[in-house]
């Protein structure tokens, strides 16, 4: 069975920092790309930050340069630094395990997320 359990989550204010984290079980972990998205009531799901098998990160417009990723694959576990977090950057942050069947098809699991919460 596939768990992803986030933590991290929580409230801080404009300017501060937060860091995110996925535990993987049930998984081949260093075979599987990682992502973070995140979701607003009344959006559409977005991607916030990616990061391949081989550690290549990719993020999102609007975290470019504030958010990194980054994944330690002898923990199972995929990390995501915010800093300098905007009332913007509230959402439930979703974490997501990627990877391709041996036909080829894509797949992937969700986690259940955690809230942040921007506020003064």
């Amino acid at each position: 069975q596939v768990q992803l359990v986030e933590s991290g989550g929580g409230l801080v204010q404009p300017g501060g920092s937060l860091r995110l984290s996925c535990v993987a079980s049930g998984i081949t972990f260093s075979d599987h790309g990682m992502g973070w998205y995140r979701q607003v009531p009344g959006k559409e799901r977005e991607l916030v930050a990616t990061i391949s098998n081989r550690g290549a990160p990719t993020y999102g417009d609007s975290v470019m340069g504030r958010f990194t990723i980054y994944r330690d694959n002898t923990n199972n576990t995929v990390n995501m630094q915010m800093n300098n977090l905007k009332p913007e950057d509230a959402a439930g942050y979703v974490c997501k395990a990627y990877g391709w069947g041996a036909m080829g098809g894509a797949y992937d699991y969700w986690g259940q997320g955690t809230q942040v919460t921007v506020s003064s």
